[in-house]
């Protein structure tokens, strides 16, 4: 089990989880590939969610001023923790303290 370091918030966290003691919510990484990276205007942002359709709307919320970002994202898959989410409910899909969740829009070519 890792360290306990404190949060800015004060609460304990642990390397392992990137939960709070308090929330308990999970964070880790949202990383945007091309189009997305482009309508995002950032390579990567941190997430505080439990599942995928929770991050992807504070992401939705955070780029409210670029309507471009959501309809990039209608047309984007997603992996989380190297996992494909494919054709499941994002709502269903759980996100870990420390994960990664890719951003990826269809790409053209080989």
């Amino acid at each position: 089990m890792g360290a306990a370091q404190a949060a800015p918030d004060g609460n304990a966290t642990t390397a392992e989880s990137g939960t709070t003691g308090a929330a308990r919510t999970p964070r880790g990484t949202i990383r945007y590939w091309a189009a997305a990276k482009a309508a995002a205007g950032t390579g990567e942002e941190a997430y505080e969610a439990t599942t995928l359709a929770e991050a992807l709307d504070a992401a939705r919320q955070r780029h409210a001023e670029n309507p471009e970002f959501a309809r990039v994202l209608l047309r984007c898959s997603f992996l989380v923790d190297g996992d494909p989410v494919g054709g499941r409910s994002h709502e269903t899909v759980t996100l870990a303290g420390g994960g990664t969740v890719e951003v990826l829009p269809p790409f053209a070519g080989g």
